[in-house]
């Protein structure tokens, strides 16, 4: 089977790292891969030199670009039209809110079923509403367009069924998978990690995995922390990923007094992200806009509990005293209390982190998630667009196919060949 994934960029993100490790764990699988996206520009860091590495087939669309321009976003999708007669692929797989619509209408055009993965809603109620009515509007266009959605939370089918884009019947969810083992057995010990950060032995740090950016809510975090200040002394605080925000972040917490109790990162490799999780001792995600952040089933497969906001999907894993805290969206107050009972409560957190572990290492497995999608993808080539993904085996691979995890392992050890073909605009 020839899949052609599109995606609007490859930055360091949770969308952007699923669709790579699913074009992987394809390509390992036998299956034919080709990705095309956009450059991967911003402070984000990118995923572009990973990509051309793999061993499979990578298209940059030059004119792509994340912001709306009508017409190079029109031409955009005339040369992902293009793209598709061209190559002739079995099925389009798209990610993303602009690849997501351009995407799937160039697969129309060319008469190539296509499969469009919700990692988060492009519309939301924190954009303006002329924004907000575009996005749903154009969303409502692409769905008749779509053959089947994946999901990666539950929460993503009820809100685009509810604005009427797709029914229920055409929606599965498959978690958006992970290499767990790093963060089963981290590939450096805690107690050196902390070190480097500047962490004392009897410190109790919660991490915080985001773009610096308005609606990833750090400056929720730090109010938190100004509540906290006094009661809980030996709470430290670790917010790792860069972004627009960070000046204003330093001055927030300079202005009460905090800057002595935060370390920021700044951008790093997604592989420390196992290492930096293990150093901590719980996982805060203050955001009011995800689809399921992945950053939440990461901390609970490294051993550690959770304390997010309600939004979107974050409820399908934080699970208020069984695996963290679950607040209200914007509550500091609620916020703070939550992490004043995981500092002083050592036993708790224990507790909370290893159900964690146990509840979600195996359904975040990539390799679940590539079982699951190419199962989907034959039944939706089949022609069997509203059947539900089984949990068997997925069709016959070539002679050659490989298990996914230990061959994408090699692949990035460089112990296999990574001659395949790399393709340019």
């Amino acid at each position: 089977m020839h899949v052609l994934h599109f995606i609007t960029r490859l930055i360091l993100g949770g969308a952007q790292e699923n669709t790579l490790l699913t074009c992987e764990g394809q390509h390992a699988a036998g299956d034919r891969v080709t990705l095309v996206t956009g450059p991967g520009l911003g402070r984000e860091g990118s995923l572009m030199e990973r990509a051309r590495t793999a061993g499979f087939e990578v298209i940059e669309l030059p004119g792509l670009v994340r912001n709306l321009r009508p017409w190079a976003d029109a031409a955009a999708m005339r040369r992902f039209a293009g793209l598709v007669s061209e190559l002739q692929p079995d099925l389009v797989h798209t990610h993303s809110g602009k690849a997501g619509v351009l995407g799937r209408a160039g697969a129309e055009k060319a008469g190539v079923p296509a499969i469009h993965t919700v990692h988060g809603p492009s519309f939301h109620p924190f954009q303006n509403p002329v924004s907000r009515a575009a996005f749903r509007a154009a969303e409502r266009w692409a769905g008749p367009k779509t053959a089947h959605f994946i999901s990666v939370a539950d929460a993503m089918t009820d809100q685009y069924v509810a604005a009427g884009i797709a029914p229920r019947e055409r929606f599965t969810t498959i978690r958006s998978g992970m290499l767990v083992e790093p963060f089963l057995n981290p590939p450096r010990p805690r107690e050196t990690v902390r070190e480097e950060l500047g962490f004392g032995p009897t410190d109790v740090v919660a991490a915080k995995v985001a773009r610096l950016s308005d609606l990833k809510g750090q400056k929720f975090l730090v109010d938190a922390a100004a509540l906290l200040k006094d009661r809980a002394p030996n709470l430290r605080y670790l917010l790792i990923g860069d972004g627009p925000l960070r000046e204003g972040l330093e001055r927030r917490i300079a202005a009460v007094g905090l800057t002595e109790r935060f370390v920021f990162t700044g951008l790093v490799p997604t592989d420390r992200i196992p290492e930096l999780l293990h150093a901590s001792d719980l996982v805060v995600h203050a955001s009011l806009r995800e689809g399921l952040p992945r950053v939440l089933p990461q901390g609970l497969i490294s051993g550690k509990p959770v304390v997010a906001f309600d939004a979107d999907g974050a409820k399908e894993v934080c699970l208020t005293n069984e695996t963290g805290f679950l607040v209200p969206p914007r509550d500091v107050s609620a916020l703070a209390e939550a992490l004043a009972a995981l500092a002083a409560d050592p036993a708790l957190r224990e507790r909370l982190g290893a159900e964690g572990r146990r509840r979600f290492t195996d359904p975040f497995r990539y390799t679940t998630m590539v079982r699951q999608i190419r199962t989907l993808s034959a039944d939706v080539v089949a022609g069997r667009r509203g059947a539900a993904v089984g949990t068997g085996d997925p069709p016959a691979a070539a002679p050659s196919q490989r298990e996914p995890e230990a061959s994408i392992a090699r692949f990035q050890s460089g112990e296999a060949d990574r001659s395949g073909p790399v393709g340019g605009d």
